[in-house]
C-alpha cells in the first residue's frame, strides 16, 4: 500500500514544522494571507462555485453563471495560481505552510473545473442546481424584514438563473459533455414536483413565510407573504416548468450514450483530475482498480466467516438473498426505522468519551429525506446539525445496516467531524468551511470501523452489515474505475455490487447511477479510510505504550479537512512529539474521559 499512497506535489509544498524555520510570522506569510483573504472574499460573493461537489451559498443574490462569467472565474483563479507560484514556501511559517498546501490544492481544483468547463454539466444523479436552490437561497436564515425582501428578490431572479444553466447545458450537449442518458430516467421528478404546483403556499420555497418573526409588524408580514406568493407563482414555478420542458424534450434525447468519463472530450485528463480532486492522491485508475480488487477479496473472506457465525447453512449468494428478502430485517414503518436509528446514535453517545478527548457542543437532529428527492437519494447523509435518513421504500433499508450508516453519517462520523471543524478558532475560513472528500469520507468510513471497538455491532447480522458497508466502499474502487476507465456497462457494475454486497437492489441501482454521473467521488471513501487506518497503525507501532487513542483521534480532527499527504505529515509530527494531546483552540468540550 505504500506505493499506492505515494505523496503528490503537496509533499514538496508542505514540509510542515518538521523542517520549517522557527519564526512566528514572515513577510511571505503576509503576502500569502493577502492572496487567500482577497480570493476568499471574492469567492464568497459567487454562488454556484463548487468545492468537492459542495455549492457555496451567496446571501445577496443568485449569481450569474453564464459563459462570460465562467471565463472571468477562470481568469481570476489563474491569476491566483500564478500569485501562489510567486510564494517561497520555505519562507512561510509552519502554520502557513499547512494553509498553503490546503489552499493551493483548493485553487488547483477550482481552476481545473473551469478549464474542463464542468459548469456545462451542473448536475448529477445525486445533486443538482435546481434541487440545491433552497440551500443557495438560504431560506432558513431569515430574521429581519430586509432578509425576507432579499429572499423575494432572489426568488424573482430564478428564471434568469435557470436560463443561464440551460444555455450552459446546451453548450455541454453540443460537445458531448453531459450526464449519460442511461442514468437520466426519473431525474426530472424533482423538477416536476415544483413546476406542477398550483398553490404557491404548498411550495417549500414558501415555508419561511409560514412563521414570520414575532417582532415583525403584521402589515409588513402580510405584504411580504403576498410578494412571495407572486414571486413563486409568477417567476419560480414557470422557471421550473421551462426547465422541465428543456430537460425532457432536449437534454435527455441528446445526452451522450456512453458512460465513461474518459469517453468525453479530453476525458482521460478529466478523469485523472477528478481522481486528484477527490482522493488528493496522484494515482492512476489501474492502480486504484487493483487496490479495490484486493480489498474486495479480503473483506469477502470476513463476510463468509461472519455468515457462518449466524448458523446459516446455504451458499453466500443464498445468504444475500435471505438478507434482502426476510421481513425480520426491515422496518414496518418510517417511524420504526427512525427510532432504530436514534437508538444506535444514543448507544454511540455513551462511548464517545472513551475515543475522544474533545467533543463538539453542537448536536444533530435525525430527519427523514424529503419526499421529492427520496426515490433516487442515498440511504443517509450527515451534516453538523442534521442526519438525513431515507425512509422511502422500506424494503430497501435493512436494519442490520443502520449501525454502520449511523456511525458514518452522524457521530463519530460526519456530524461530529463537521461540528468540530465549525467550532475551531484560528484557521482561515477556506479551511474551516472547506470539505475535502478523501478526508471527510475517509473519516466517515473509519468511524464505521470504530463501531467494532465501541461495541455497537451487537449481532452477527449487524457485524455483517458493517462488513457489507466496508465491501460497498471497496467495490466503489472497482466499479468507478471499471465504468470510467475500463469501459464497464451499467449492468456490469450492478452485477458486481449485487454479487459482493448485501445492499438492496434499489440502493445498488441508485449508487451505480451516482458513480456513473459523478466520476471519481466514490474513490475518496476507501482510499481515505485506508490512509487513516494506516496512519493509526503507524502511530501505535511507533509510540507503543505512550499511544493514546483519544489523542490520536483529536489530532486527526484538529487539523481539519486536509489532503491526505498533509494529514500524514501531521501524524508524523504527532509521533515525533511523543503523541501529545493537541490544543484545539476551540469552544469544543472535553470528553467525559478526557484530561482535565
Amino acid at each position: 500500500m505504500k506505493k499506492a499512497f505515494r505523496l503528490t506535489w503537496l509533499a514538496a509544498a508542505t514540509t510542515l514544522a518538521l523542517a520549517a524555520p522557527a519564526w512566528a510570522d514572515t513577510a511571505a506569510d503576509a503576502r500569502f494571507r493577502q492572496i487567500y483573504e482577497q480570493e476568499w472574499a471574492w469567492r464568497n460573493g459567487q454562488s454556484g462555485i463548487a468545492s468537492s461537489g459542495e455549492a457555496q451559498p451567496n446571501g445577496s443574490r443568485l449569481d450569474n453563471v453564464d459563459a462570460a462569467n465562467q471565463q472571468k472565474r477562470l481568469d481570476y483563479w489563474q491569476k491566483v495560481s500564478n500569485d501562489l507560484d510567486g510564494i517561497d514556501v520555505k519562507q512561510l511559517s509552519p502554520e502557513e505552510q499547512v494553509n498553503y498546501a490546503v489552499y493551493r490544492a483548493q485553487i488547483q481544483n477550482l481552476l481545473a473545473a473551469q478549464k474542463f468547463r464542468q459548469w456545462q454539466m451542473p448536475f448529477n444523479s445525486d445533486s443538482a442546481f435546481w434541487s440545491d436552490l433552497n440551500y443557495v437561497l438560504q431560506g432558513d436564515n431569515l430574521r429581519t424584514t430586509q432578509d425576507y425582501q432579499r429572499y423575494i428578490e432572489r426568488l424573482n431572479q430564478v428564471p434568469a438563473y435557470f436560463q443561464q444553466q440551460i444555455d450552459n447545458m446546451r453548450d455541454g450537449l453540443a460537445r458531448g459533455f453531459t450526464v449519460p442518458k442511461e442514468v437520466l430516467k426519473g431525474r426530472d421528478v424533482s423538477i416536476a414536483a415544483v413546476s406542477e404546483l398550483k398553490d404557491p403556499t404548498q411550495s417549500s420555497f414558501y415555508k419561511p413565510f409560514e412563521k414570520m418573526p414575532t417582532g415583525m409588524p403584521a402589515t409588513d408580514a402580510d405584504k411580504l407573504r403576498n410578494e412571495a406568493k407572486q414571486a413563486i407563482s409568477g417567476k419560480l414555478i414557470p422557471a421550473f416548468a421551462n426547465l422541465l420542458t428543456f430537460f425532457r424534450n432536449e437534454y435527455v434525447p441528446k445526452a451522450r450514450t456512453t458512460l465513461a468519463a474518459e469517453s468525453m472530450p479530453d476525458g482521460k485528463a478529466f478523469y485523472r483530475q477528478q481522481i486528484i480532486e477527490y482522493t488528493t492522491l496522484d494515482l492512476d485508475p489501474d492502480t486504484i482498480h487493483k487496490v479495490g480488487m484486493e480489498q474486495v477479496a479480503k473483506i469477502h473472506a470476513e463476510m463468509v466467516k461472519t455468515m457462518q457465525e449466524t448458523g446459516f447453512k446455504g451458499s453466500f449468494a443464498d445468504f444475500l438473498h435471505f438478507l434482502r428478502t426476510d421481513p425480520q430485517f426491515y422496518a414496518k414503518t418510517p417511524d420504526e426505522l427512525l427510532m432504530r436509528t436514534a437508538w444506535v446514535a444514543k448507544q454511540v453517545d455513551a462511548q464517545l468519551g472513551k475515543e475522544f478527548g474533545r467533543l463538539p457542543r453542537q448536536r444533530f437532529a435525525i430527519v427523514p429525506v424529503p419526499a421529492d428527492i427520496a426515490p433516487y437519494y442515498t440511504s443517509g447523509r450527515g451534516g453538523a446539525g442534521t442526519y438525513l435518513v431515507n425512509t422511502y421504500d422500506l424494503p430497501s433499508r435493512p436494519l442490520y445496516n443502520m449501525p454502520a450508516l449511523t456511525l458514518h453519517e452522524s457521530a463519530p462520523g460526519h456530524s461530529l467531524q463537521l461540528a468540530m471543524a465549525a467550532e475551531q478558532h484560528g484557521q482561515p475560513d477556506f479551511r474551516r468551511e472547506g470539505y475535502i472528500s478523501a478526508y471527510g469520507e475517509g473519516w466517515g468510513l473509519y468511524s464505521e470501523y470504530l463501531g467494532n471497538e465501541m461495541g455497537i455491532y451487537k449481532t452477527p447480522y449487524e457485524r455483517f452489515g458493517y462488513l457489507t458497508y466496508q465491501m460497498w466502499r471497496a467495490c466503489r474502487l472497482v466499479v468507478d474505475t471499471g465504468i470510467h476507465h475500463l469501459g464497464w456497462t451499467r449492468q456490469q457494475a450492478i452485477d458486481f455490487m449485487t454479487q459482493n454486497t448485501a445492499l438492496s437492489d434499489r440502493e445498488i441501482a441508485n449508487e451505480v447511477d451516482r458513480y456513473i454521473s459523478w466520476p471519481g467521488q466514490a474513490l475518496s471513501y476507501e482510499l481515505g479510510y485506508l490512509k487513516i487506518l494506516e496512519l493509526r497503525q503507524k502511530a501505535e507501532q511507533a509510540l507503543g505504550a505512550k499511544f493514546d487513542i483519544r489523542h490520536f483521534h483529536d489530532t486527526v480532527l484538529q487539523i481539519g479537512s486536509v489532503p491526505l499527504p498533509v494529514l500524514e505529515m501531521r501524524v508524523d509530527q504527532f509521533i515525533a512529539a511523543g503523541g501529545p494531546e493537541p490544543d484545539f483552540g476551540c469552544d469544543c468540550g472535553k470528553g467525559k474521559e478526557g484530561k482535565k
